[in-house]
């Protein structure tokens, strides 16, 4: 079996390709019908017509919180704390940029009128993540004083359009920091038309992480330490799985995010927990079928898990075929459709 390295998921992605905003429509994106042989140019809009009746189509219905926060030290040195899990008794746990890290017991002053008291690391004492107390609740702080966590090839400040559409239209478990992308290009045209079809829906929940952006920094991309994510499969979509398995559908996940849920749920057997599932080529599929999915950012685990799924060859000549035609990449960009091979990478 092929042995990959970083540089065999890396691309040349012209800047321009990059949306800085999304379609004037949600379902207004481009798809790239990656379930045949030779890629075929689609709209969103198509997507009814490409799945099954008796298909189950599974979202991650995380709800991307206000999660960036801007503050000062009592020295008056600025700082961004970019909030990645909400604990209980009003902590949290965050990233912190700042010229100096202050010492533990600091109070911070937020824009907005609120302290966050630093606890210390967490939760290793040498990782990336800081332990706050709010002086308030932290869902209520967020919502009121922070900004949208924009991904960071995004330019602009955030604007009211990125609070509504850097959200899908389904959200409803607060959490993410970084929006479920696959799922944004989904409206209530498109939904009535994939239940007119008989595609049937259920959710799973992933918080998407901050540590999505990481970049891979091995080469041997053995040795990459992947973040820790916390994702539900409630029961109604277990039940939901074992009724498509039982008629012989497929199971159709929407975004990447949804895939390491499902693939996490089925090897561990745990309906709730934390996993740092990191899927390359190679990797067996257990649950899905069908994949949706946004194009992601060269060298990424993203891309690692998307060749996974479709196939090394296949997925890179479907991304040279999207940069040529000009489809726009990542969160706010376009969208690709992909069929599961069991064919190991050679």
């Amino acid at each position: 079996m092929r042995q990959f390295t970083l540089g065999d998921f890396d691309f040349a992605l012209p800047p321009e390709l990059i949306a800085q905003h999304p379609a004037a429509e949600r379902s207004g994106s481009r798809l790239l019908d990656g379930t045949q042989g030779t890629p075929i140019d689609r709209s969103f809009r198509e997507l009814p017509a490409l799945l099954q009746p008796g298909d189950l189509l599974v979202f991650n219905d995380t709800q991307v919180i206000k999660a960036r926060l801007f503050g000062e030290k009592p020295t008056g040195g600025k700082l961004e704390l970019l909030v990645e899990r909400v604990l209980q008794d009003h902590e949290v746990v965050a990233h912190m940029k700042v010229s100096k890290k202050p010492p533990i017991g600091t109070v911070l002053r937020m824009d907005g009128g609120f302290n966050a008291t630093l606890l210390g690391r967490w939760p290793e004492e040498d990782g990336p993540l800081f332990r706050f107390a709010f002086s308030s609740e932290p869902h209520a702080l967020m919502e009121q004083h922070g900004h949208v966590p924009l991904p960071p090839y995004i330019t602009h400040e955030d604007t009211p359009e990125d609070a509504r559409r850097y959200q899908t239209v389904f959200a409803r478990a607060p959490g993410a920091v970084a929006a479920p992308t696959a799922a944004l290009h989904f409206d209530a045209e498109v939904l009535a038309a994939l239940e007119a079809r008989g595609v049937q829906r259920a959710s799973v929940t992933l918080h998407v992480g901050a540590g999505t952006f990481q970049p891979v920094k091995t080469d041997n991309i053995a040795e990459h330490r992947m973040h820790s994510e916390w994702y539900e499969v409630p029961p109604a979509t277990q039940q939901a799985i074992a009724d498509l398995r039982a008629r012989g559908g497929r199971l159709v996940a929407v975004g990447t995010t949804t895939v390491r849920t499902l693939e996490s749920w089925a090897r561990s057997g745990q309906a709730s927990a934390d996993t740092s599932i990191f899927i390359t080529p190679g990797f067996r599929f257990r649950e899905v079928n069908v994949l949706l999915t946004n194009f992601h950012l060269p060298k990424s685990t993203l891309l690692m898990l998307v060749s996974a799924f479709a196939g090394y060859e296949h997925a890179m000549g479907l991304y040279h075929h999207a940069i040529a035609a000009g489809y726009r990449f990542f969160s706010y960009g376009d969208a690709m459709l992909l069929a599961r091979t069991d064919t190991p990478p050679t």
